[in-house]
């Protein structure tokens, strides 16, 4: 009789018989029997409640070959623990004068066999279920626990003792930059190519690329939100980025994910994400059309008249960009309007740091725990691990503290002459080129809105929106909107915008000191 042997080593249980443990028993079954193994199908790291098994696959469908006679496993099982599979995948051997046995459990070929083998199998199967049934009720009481549940742990953060999430002193500080950098208006190219030079790698040791950053940019763990399942606890995990900026980047990853014609054609359509309509609050996507001439006619287009839902014309490209950069050159050329700004920025400055913050949480915490240890001794209330724990949170708390002392000195000294400094930098910028356009842009624009005879620009800086007359700019506009709609950005108060400010210039200027912290 000639056979194979079929093994496969379970994932969720590391306590199982080895792979060449199974065979050896399999191979001595074989000899014993009379069976000559003629060959070995091995699943490794395989649940056997689900078919879903590429070796398993291969022997029932080697079994057509009429090659072997009989499949040895170790246990039933190792075959199935599911008793539908096993039952249709027995029948297709069946069919193929192929049986299955065991070689550890004694089943006979008559009735008292049949059900002998249904009763292991279905114990199979009541395991299976069990065990998931268990080891789920163990994870969501971790989860209302705010515990970790395995998988990866996101870069910026570490695991403690007891399984709680906390923070990464080392590299916390770059999460902070990378949502800082892309809340000021930087792009995510740029940000991952930055990140790449410097040797930065994910929390899987990879390079960035765009859906790693993205992911990061997604993750509400970073302010501090715990979710598993259906399980979700604000606040339990400590936060390493604001709620403020964590909804600026999700607003801006939002918009440049429906921004379809930014890149189009050769050049690039520096309003994209900016610039909206005035009538339906539809974005304005980049579009171009070749004229029979030669000529490439480039312009904006409101995204709902692309679908017919909108009556909104096109309007050039061109002549649009040019207005806005013009009167963003005319505020930088406003000495008075840049001091009364970097007055605003140095108020800003004297705010908490959000890292430090954390930490100064989780000093907090550590600090609470040494007083409830303290307390219980003071009550006669001592094991042989208090001591241990209380050396352990007293080490623990010295490591906040320098931790905190250490993020104080990375703090930059900033004076008022240095803003000014940075925000005559974008001034000075050589407009020549589309890239220092772009800056300029996505640094000090906060919305645009286009209507039937004007546009209006709203600045980051300031609360007063600027309306530019179009003249005959855009033709044979529609009936005229609502100055009154509601704008899509909202529009925000003057600390909000101040602090958007304060970001791109940070991101503009500093990035020696984005790369020291880190």
């Amino acid at each position: 009789m000639r056979g194979v042997i079929y093994a496969r080593y379970s994932s969720d249980n590391q306590r199982e018989e080895s792979i060449e443990g199974q065979i050896r028993e399999n191979t001595a079954y074989a000899n014993k029997n009379g069976i000559d193994i003629v060959g070995t199908y091995i699943d490794r790291a395989y649940s056997a409640k689900t078919d879903n098994r590429p070796e398993f696959q291969r022997m029932i469908k080697d079994s057509a070959k009429k090659g072997f006679d009989v499949v040895i496993v170790w246990k039933l099982d190792r075959f199935s623990r599911n008793r539908y599979d096993s039952a249709k995948y027995k029948a297709m051997l069946r069919k193929n004068d192929v049986k299955v046995v065991s070689a550890t459990e004694s089943i006979s070929e008559g009735a008292e066999g049949i059900i002998l083998e249904s009763v292991l199998e279905g114990m199979a199967e009541y395991y299976s279920a069990d065990l998931a049934e268990k080891v789920s009720r163990g994870m969501t009481e971790n989860a209302l626990k705010a515990r970790f549940n395995g998988g990866q742990i996101p870069l910026g953060f570490v695991i403690d003792d007891e399984h709680h999430y906390q923070i990464d002193p080392e590299k916390a500080p770059l999460v902070i930059e990378m949502f800082r950098r892309y809340a000021g208006g930087e792009s995510i190219t740029d940000i991952i190519e930055d990140l790449n030079t410097r040797g930065i790698r994910t929390s899987k040791g990879n390079r960035f690329n765009k859906n790693s950053l993205a992911r990061i940019f997604a993750n509400r763990r970073y302010i501090g939100e715990y979710a598993y399942k259906d399980v979700v606890i604000p606040g339990a995990i400590p936060a390493i980025v604001s709620k403020d900026v964590f909804e600026r980047v999700a607003v801006r990853m939002t918009q440049n994910k429906h921004a379809t014609g930014k890149a189009k054609a050769p050049e690039r359509y520096l309003l994209t994400t900016k610039l909206f309509c005035g009538t339906c609050q539809s974005m304005f996507v980049g579009d171009s059309a070749n004229k029979p001439n030669g000529v490439i006619y480039r312009y904006y287009k409101c995204a709902s008249a692309k679908r017919h839902e909108c009556d909104r014309k096109a309007i050039r490209k061109d002549w649009i960009e040019d207005k806005v950069i013009e009167q963003i050159s005319a505020w930088l050329n406003n000495d008075k309007l840049l001091s009364d700004m970097a007055d605003d920025v140095m108020a800003l400055l004297d705010e908490d740091d959000e890292m430090i913050l954390a930490l100064e949480a989780q000093l907090k915490d550590v600090r609470d725990s040494i007083d409830n240890i303290m307390k219980a001794i003071e009550k006669g209330v001592v094991t042989r691990t208090t001591k241990t724990r209380l050396e352990e949170l007293e080490a623990e708390e010295e490591k906040i503290k320098w931790n905190i002392k250490a993020e104080e000195d990375k703090r930059p000294k900033i004076t008022k002459d240095f803003i000014l400094f940075t925000l005559h930098k974008f001034r000075n910028l050589d407009l020549r080129f589309e890239k220092n356009k772009e800056r300029l842009i996505d640094g000090l624009v906060k919305a645009i809105f286009v209507y039937d005879d004007y546009i209006k620009l709203i600045l980051t800086f300031d609360d007063k929106p600027i309306n530019i007359p179009t003249s005959d700019e855009i033709e044979n506009m529609a009936n005229s909107s609502d100055i009154q709609s509601n704008a899509s950005p909202r529009e925000t108060h003057k600390e909000s915008l101040v602090r958007f400010l304060l970001l791109c210039t940070y991101n503009f200027i500093t990035t020696k000191w984005h790369r020291r912290i880190s």
